[in-house]
């Protein structure tokens, strides 16, 4: 049977499966951080070249999330999610199984051309499937799978990775694989009309929304020179490998309680006020913890760090609900194109932070200068969104 848009609500027994999925990606995205030592040593490379295995995921989801689309357009939608799914699901393997470090980063790509695929096309499912009056409901319960991925899928997966780092990708496959049989079983079949790449881009036409994009690059920007390489940065105060399973499970409980309150504000409020306060807090949170993990005594480090970092992680995962709404509301008429848009905005952002984390590490300056650089990033974030604020008619 084929289906379009529900007329009442929002069908939880169906979107459960593209939760599951979103929970495998999840993992995948965010494991690898706390692992960069152990990988390092076992593929004989540097930490920040190990860093880079998430680096290239995102880099290959930036730049491949719109060209799959299109040519993916005509295919039936679940058809299209379970082929993603599965290809993403055979990259992992190939990471798990990677001799050497060249085959690990082929599989990392690997994944993330199906990954990449399988975000633009569940998220476009869900925005088809579901009347605009509970749209953001929708979404934050397929999202929440993303983000109890990084409370509970990644302190697992760490917990796991201790005797070898290679389980984790092995747990994120096992993921994939049973939601992709939920998928099978239980997704309705979708046909959208189909779209060419002029079609896709063609918002970007629009120096607003290109500027609005460009905020989402550079709040994954600043979160991900940090993130990636957070196991360094923690390094001189937390050295058992238990401490950073416990930080990494503080951050995502963090992300989720920020995704959780502004979603709430962004309803009671304005998207554009909200996003602007969580931008400020971030940009001074970065400030205060590079200040304080530079200067402050060891102990005192120790506290302020993670303070810093429990918040980072409030503000990043606060930030997607206000900012997809922004988004949305500056291109109302074609808000499944801007949406996939926004999710290569979110791998290239992703990418550019990973790979100017090692950058700045291979420089050799210490990992807590990573936090100045994230400071100076969020510093540009904010003036350009205020831009863009003040050049739209009616604040939304």
């Amino acid at each position: 049977m084929e289906h379009t848009r529900q007329d009442d609500g929002v069908s939880y027994r169906t979107l459960i499966w593209l939760a599951v999925a979103a929970f495998s990606t999840g993992i995948d995205g965010y494991v690898l951080a706390g692992l960069l030592p152990a990988i390092a040593a076992d593929l004989d490379v540097t930490e920040p070249a190990a860093g880079q295995l998430m680096t290239v995921f995102a880099l290959t989801s930036a730049i491949a999330a719109p060209i799959l689309g299109t040519a993916t357009s005509r295919w039936e939608r679940r058809r299209t999610i379970a082929w993603s799914l599965a290809v993403f699901v055979i990259g992992n393997l190939v990471v798990a199984l990677a001799p050497n470090y060249g085959i690990a980063l082929g599989g990392r790509v690997i994944a993330a051309l199906g990954g990449c695929l399988l975000n633009a096309v569940m998220l476009g499912y869900v925005i088809a499937q579901t009347p605009i009056r509970h749209r953001g409901k929708a979404l934050s319960f397929v999202l929440g799978g993303w983000m109890t991925a990084t409370a509970l899928g990644v302190p697992v997966g760490l917990v796991i990775g201790q005797s070898n780092w290679r389980f984790p990708m092995i747990l994120v496959a096992v993921v994939g694989t049973i939601a992709l049989i939920g998928i099978l079983l239980k997704l309705p079949h979708l046909h959208l009309p189909a779209g060419t790449l002029a079609d896709r881009l063609r918002p970007l036409g629009q120096p607003r929304l290109l500027a609005g994009l460009l905020v989402t690059v550079g709040i994954l920007c600043s979160s991900y020179t940090c993130f990636t390489y957070a196991t360094l940065i923690f390094g001189p105060t937390f050295k058992a490998d238990w401490a950073i399973i416990v930080i990494m499970f503080g951050y995502g409980l963090s992300s989720m309680l920020g995704n959780a309150v502004t979603g709430r504000l962004t309803d009671r409020f304005t998207p554009l006020r909200v996003l602007t306060v969580v931008l400020a807090g971030l940009l001074l949170n970065s400030i205060v913890g590079s200040l304080s993990l530079g200067y402050a005594p060891l102990t005192a480090a120790a506290v302020l760090g993670l303070l810093w970092f429990f918040v980072a992680g409030i503000g990043n995962g606060g930030a997607a609900v206000p900012q997809q709404a922004r988004l949305g509301a500056l291109a109302p008429d074609s808000a499944a194109i801007v949406m996939a848009l926004n999710g290569s905005a979110i791998s290239l952002g992703a990418a550019l932070g990973g790979g100017l984390g090692g950058i700045t590490l291979a420089t050799g300056a210490p990992p807590h200068a990573l936090l100045a650089v994230a400071a100076t990033i969020l510093a540009v974030t904010l003036g350009l969104h205020l831009l863009v604020a003040r050049q739209t008619p009616q604040a939304r």
